[in-house]
């Protein structure tokens, strides 16, 4: 049986019909073996994680300290906070600390319990602040804001500044990319294989704070003392992932 040709085409008669397939053939040739290569370096990598650790001096001192105030009446305890407080809070502005800022304004009751009967026998008022100040000079500061009126030592912790943790960051990161390409160059030599190109960079920093050195003390117990203040070190940490072919 003779098929006719298609009107204006340039293929003989019938002719048509035997290229087609050599035409999808040579098609599928070109798309095949993209697709494989594809394929292949999806499947042939290899994930690896460095890890980089700077260990850097804490250079600030992190403080928080408080007025509490007790008395018999809710307005007598807080007017006598209030003033106190605001001594203390000046005495810390003259002191040029860093990030001073109010945390808490506290006012409760106390409660007395006579013959499982409960009684309000008076009122206590805190009012806390927190500051930055070098290390240094943190002892000597500590010392004289009891003298101005706190009465609370809440907690203390030491950090680096934040330049010495930027670059701290960026060389630890330089460890972490180092790290994770030893490993696959190790792993890539055990097995004997040659690593093609670097597929895919998942940078994860992680740069956990300083367990914080909590010190608490009540005024009496530092007013006729220097209260000593050391400082430690912060551990600055950057992991890489990196995903090779092969």
């Amino acid at each position: 049986m003779t098929r006719a040709a298609l009107p204006g085409s340039q293929f003989p008669n019938g002719n048509l019909w035997k290229i087609l397939p050599l035409a999808l053939l040579v098609c599928a040739t070109f798309v095949l073996p993209a697709f494989a290569q594809e394929k292949e370096k999806l499947w042939r990598t290899l994930s690896v994680s460095g890890r980089g650790v700077e260990t850097i001096p804490t250079t600030l001192a992190q403080v928080s300290l408080g007025v509490e105030i007790q008395g018999k009446t809710a307005q007598e305890v807080q007017q006598d906070a209030a003033r106190r407080s605001s001594a203390v809070v000046a005495f810390l502005k003259s002191q040029n600390v860093e990030k001073l800022q109010t945390t808490g304004i506290r006012l409760n009751p106390v409660y007395s319990y006579t013959n499982n009967v409960q009684q309000i026998t008076g009122y206590a008022a805190i009012n806390t602040v927190s500051f930055s100040i070098p290390t240094e000079k943190a002892g000597t500061l500590l010392d004289d804001a009891v003298k101005a009126g706190a009465t609370q030592i809440n907690g203390i912790s030491f950090v680096a500044n934040d330049e010495a943790i930027a670059a701290a960051r960026k060389q630890a990161l330089k460890e972490a990319t180092q790290d994770a390409q030893q490993q696959a160059d190790a792993v890539f030599s055990a097995l004997g294989f040659k690593p093609k190109e670097v597929v895919s960079i998942q940078v994860n920093n992680a740069t956990p704070p300083p367990p914080p050195m909590f010190l608490r003390a009540e005024a009496a117990k530092v007013a006729n003392a220097s209260t000593p203040v050391v400082g430690g070190e912060q551990e600055v940490e950057a992991s890489v992932t990196l995903q090779i072919s092969y």
